[in-house]
C-alpha cells in the first residue's frame, strides 16, 4: 500500500513523533495508517532519545515568589503550539514551584528534585516528551532574594498565570511595606521587560562586552581622521553612553523617558520615609540565545518520504 506526503505529515501530527519516524513506520507497515499509528505507540518511550535532537526554542518561562524571595524558570519545546497545552502549562509551573525552593541556581540539581505527585522533575519531563511527542528541556533558572523588603513577579503578555515569555522579577530591599513596594517593583519590571538591560549597574556589564564595544569605537574614531587624543576621547564616549544605555540604574525610566532608574528608586524611598535598594532583577525572554533552524515543513515531509 504507497503512502504520500500528506500521510507522513498527518501521521506525525497525530502522534507527535518526528518524521522519519513516521516514515519509517508507514514503510513497515506498508502504508498502513491506522498500523503505523499502533506501531508508534507501542515504542513509547523509545521514541524520546531521537526527539532530543531536535531544536527546542519555543515553551513558557515560569516565575514564582514566596516574600523575599523568587525565581524564573524556562522550559522550552519545539513549537508554540505545545506551549499552550495544559500538561506542559502544569509542568513549567510546578517545575517553577520546585525551583523556588532550591538551594542554588543548578539546573541539573532542579531536574533530580522531588516532583509533586511522585518521581523526580526529569521523570516527569521524560514522561511529557513521551506522551506530548516533542522535545522539551528545562534550560536555566536564576533565583533572587532580599533579607528584608520584597521581590516583586511580572509578566508581559502572560499566557497563564506567571507564565509567558518575558518573565521579570525585581528585588527591593527596604523597610517599606508591601503597599509602597509592589506598585513600585510592578513600574521597575514593566520598565526591565521594555528596555532589555544587560547588568544591573555598569560595573555588572561583561568585560568582553565593553572590550568589543571599545574596539568597535575606535575603529569609527579611526575613520574621523581626528588627532589621537581626540579620538580617545571619543572612544571613551561611547563606551561610556553604551554603559548608561544598558545598566539597569542608569537606564531612563521608561514611563517619562527622563529619569535614571535609581533616582526613581532614591525618589520612591523618600517618599515612603524609609531606604529602597534595587538590589537584583532577573529577566528572562524565551528562547533568547538559541538558534531556531527555519524549514519549509512541506519540502521537509517531501524529503523525508522521498516524494520529491
Amino acid at each position: 500500500m504507497a503512502y504520500t506526503a500528506t500521510d507522513v505529515k498527518n501521521l506525525r501530527e497525530r502522534t507527535g513523533a518526528g518524521m522519519m519516524d513516521c516514515k519509517k513506520a508507514l514503510d513497515e507497515s506498508g502504508g498502513d495508517f491506522e498500523a503505523a499509528v499502533d506501531a508508534l505507540r507501542a515504542k513509547g518511550l523509545a521514541a524520546v532519545a531521537k526527539k532530543s535532537s531536535r531544536t527546542a526554542a519555543e515553551g513558557l518561562v515560569g516565575v514564582a515568589v514566596a516574600g523575599t524571595k523568587g525565581v524564573a524558570v524556562e522550559v522550552n519545546s519545539e513549537t508554540d503550539f505545545v506551549a499552550k497545552n495544559d500538561q506542559f502549562q502544569d509542568f513549567v509551573r510546578k517545575t517553577t514551584e520546585v525551583a523556588l525552593n532550591a538551594a542554588a541556581d543548578d539546573v541539573e540539581a532542579l531536574k533530580a528534585a522531588a516532583y509533586p505527585g511522585g518521581g523526580t522533575v526529569a521523570d516527569t519531563l521524560t514522561a511529557n516528551v513521551a506522551t506530548i511527542g516533542e522535545n522539551q528541556q528545562v534550560r536555566r533558572m536564576k533565583t533572587v532574594s532580599v533579607g528584608s523588603g520584597l521581590v516583586v513577579p511580572y509578566m508581559h503578555n502572560a499566557a497563564a498565570p506567571m507564565l509567558g515569555k518575558i518573565g521579570v522579577l525585581v528585588a527591593l530591599e527596604s523597610e517599606a511595606g508591601a503597599d509602597v513596594l509592589e506598585p513600585l517593583g510592578k513600574q521597575l519590571a514593566m520598565h526591565i521587560a521594555a528596555a532589555f538591560p544587560l547588568a544591573l549597574n555598569a560595573d555588572d556589564l561583561d568585560a568582553e562586552m565593553i572590550a568589543r564595544e571599545r574596539k568597535i569605537a575606535a575603529e569609527k574614531a579611526a575613520e574621523s581622521g581626528k588627532p589621537a587624543e581626540v579620538q580617545a576621547k571619543m572612544v571613551d564616549g561611547a563606551v561610556a553612553k553604551f554603559a548608561k544605555d544598558n545598566a539597569l540604574l542608569s537606564q531612563l525610566f521608561v514611563m517619562d523617558n527622563k529619569t535614571p532608574v535609581a533616582q526613581v528608586v532614591e525618589a520612591a524611598g523618600k517618599a515612603a520615609g524609609t531606604k529602597i535598594v534595587l538590589k537584583d532583577y532577573v529577566r528572562f525572554q524565551l528562547g533568547e540565545g538559541i538558534e531556531k533552524v527555519e524549514t519549509d515543513f512541506a519540502a521537509e515531509v517531501a524529503a523525508a518520504a522521498g516524494l520529491n
